[in-house]
């Protein structure tokens, strides 16, 4: 068999490239040359891309190709512009000059700091018109960003005195601010929110501190993290059991790297499961919770485990996921809603190659998509979201359905075809798939929740692994409190301080201590002993999921 030729051996010198190309020029037409001139010149910078070291196939796949999009609107630009536009200036969009992307309001963890005006008062007569008198309105705020390193330092040179004649020394006391511990716990806490909520690996912040001179090993860091989150724990069991009383949840996996778990696997004869996963749990109530976990367990097994601190009285809870059954429950109901974005997904995949029927699909579902962006604009309640989405949405998704029989019946479609595979998808979940026609509140789609897996992947990419259980344990306790604080806008670094700084009061009363509530018990003073928006008295709050 004759050995096939390397690609880097048919790239040609730059002199043969040339001779070739004035060689071809006077034998094709001017623009089959220009097509050719193209594809020749286009190989060797390809090939030179692809010799560049950490380059990925995903990142060649972007520069070859464009970066993806699954907008409809991309995938089938309209041919004619739309008359409403056309013709049309561009908006100017110039704002006025030192005025940034984020607007004064949004900087709620910056110093506020009162500015009176240097020489008028309220009360005084007003300087223009010399009648009226001045009053205070809202002030004029003026933002000033500043930066400093994550972790800081303070040295304190005790001084000392030496007796010149019998040699004792007598140092200076150590000031009250200076603290008992070389690491204040905000060092901790700083430290597990940049590895674990922005995924910046302990060896990187390590390298950045020790360049910034206030040296952070790596070590260290973990010494610190590790405590704080068995201090925190009781905050991440009651988290669990609120989640499980909660009347939606989603659900869903992604790989994770686990050095111990994964030398357990290799010694396992037969193990019946190799991989190791993160489960991604959103539970949807009035205040959004996040959890996370990290094993050898599905998503569906990790469900049933947080659903076992549910409530008896309590109606089957909604349960949207991407149609995998590994993602349901194998113990308790739920009513299952698949994510339709999943079943558009595939056409979006093979829009491509089979553009007419995709588009059809896909302008179906972007109809879908905006009746729900409506329902949100105008605050519906979930009863009324229903009325709404059977009103206008459920014709759409009548027609689709029919269409979509249509084609497998008529044989237009091959069912082996990418477009087979995809309406199949849609026919056999149709039912988990429209659930939102049916029942008040339940979702479209599962993409809160992938959201959410984003803070797990983001680790795996940086930190490529967890190296013990305990580590994935620690990591998943801090994503789960941080992306929580997250979902309902609260600071998760003055959060978790204020766990760190009350551990006795996390403990008896953990349930006074949820981001949403914890400021109000700040408020009061940690003293008090009733339980803030408690669904059951605190001594009755269940053990921890494993």
């Amino acid at each position: 068999m004759k050995p096939q030729p390397r690609f880097a051996e048919l790239v040609l010198p730059e002199t043969q490239r040339q001779q070739f190309l004035e060689r071809i020029g006077s034998q094709v037409k001017a623009e089959d040359f220009a097509l050719i001139q193209r594809m020749v010149e286009a190989f060797p910078e390809l090939l030179e891309l692809c010799e560049q070291r950490g380059m990925s196939v995903e990142r060649l796949r972007r520069i070859a190709f464009g970066a993806p999009t699954e907008k409809t609107v991309n995938l089938f630009p309209p041919a004619v512009p739309s008359p409403s536009t056309e013709g049309t200036p561009p908006a100017d969009r110039r704002r006025r000059k030192g005025h940034g992307r984020c607007a004064a309001r949004h900087y709620t963890g910056a110093r506020r700091v009162p500015t009176p005006h240097p020489s008028l008062r309220p009360s005084q007569l007003c300087p223009a018109c010399q009648k009226g008198k001045l009053c205070r309105t809202q002030p004029a705020p003026v933002v000033r960003v500043q930066a400093q390193p994550p972790v800081t330092a303070q040295v304190y040179d005790l001084e000392v005195l030496r007796c010149a004649l019998c040699g004792k020394t007598f140092t200076a006391p150590l000031p009250a601010e200076a603290g008992l511990e070389k690491h204040a716990p905000s060092v901790g806490v700083m430290a597990a929110l940049l590895r674990y909520g922005s995924g910046l690996p302990a060896y990187r912040l390590a390298q950045l501190q020790r360049s910034l001179g206030v040296p952070l090993p790596a070590s260290t860091q973990w010494e610190l993290v590790e405590p704080i989150a068995r201090q925190l724990q009781p905050a991440l069991d009651r988290l669990i059991f609120e989640a499980a009383q909660a009347p939606l949840l989603h659900n869903d996996d992604t790989s994770m790297r686990v050095s111990d778990l994964r030398r357990e696997i290799r010694q396992e004869t037969n193990p019946k499961r190799t991989g190791i996963f993160t489960t991604g749990i959103v539970a949807q109530a009035e205040h959004p919770i996040a959890l996370f976990f990290t094993g050898r367990q599905h998503a569906g097994e990790n469900l049933t485990q947080v659903l076992r601190q549910r409530q008896t009285e309590l109606p089957a809870p909604l349960h949207m996921c991407d149609g995998l059954a590994r993602n349901e429950s194998s113990e308790f109901d739920t009513l299952l809603a698949c994510c339709l974005a999943h079943g558009r997904r595939g056409f979006v995949e093979v829009a491509s190659r089979f553009p007419e029927p995709c588009q059809q699909v896909l302008e179906s579902l972007r109809a879908v998509y905006r009746f729900d962006a409506q329902a949100r604009k105008e605050a519906l309640n979930p009863a009324q979201r229903l009325v709404w989405h059977q009103t206008h949405s459920q014709p759409v998704m009548t027609q689709l359905k029919t269409w979509l029989q249509s084609q497998l019946d008529q044989r237009q479609v091959e069912p082996n075809s990418g477009l087979g595979d995809a309406i199949d998808y849609l026919l056999r979940h149709w039912e988990p798939l429209t659930l939102f026609l049916r029942v008040p509140g339940a979702p479209l789609d599962n993409n809160i929740c992938e959201r959410a897996l984003k803070m797990a992947i983001m680790h795996r990419k940086n930190s490529l692994s967890y190296k013990t259980q305990r580590g994935a344990q620690v990591g998943d306790l801090f994503m789960s409190l941080i992306h929580t604080c997250r979902l309902n806008q609260v600071n998760p670094f003055d959060y978790l301080m204020a766990l760190v700084e009350h551990p006795t009061h996390l403990l008896t009363h953990p349930a006074d201590w949820l981001p949403w509530n914890f400021g109000h018990v700040l408020d009061a003073g940690p003293s008090t002993t009733a339980p803030v928006g408690a669904s059951v008295p605190p001594e009755a709050s269940p053990p921890a999921v494993s």
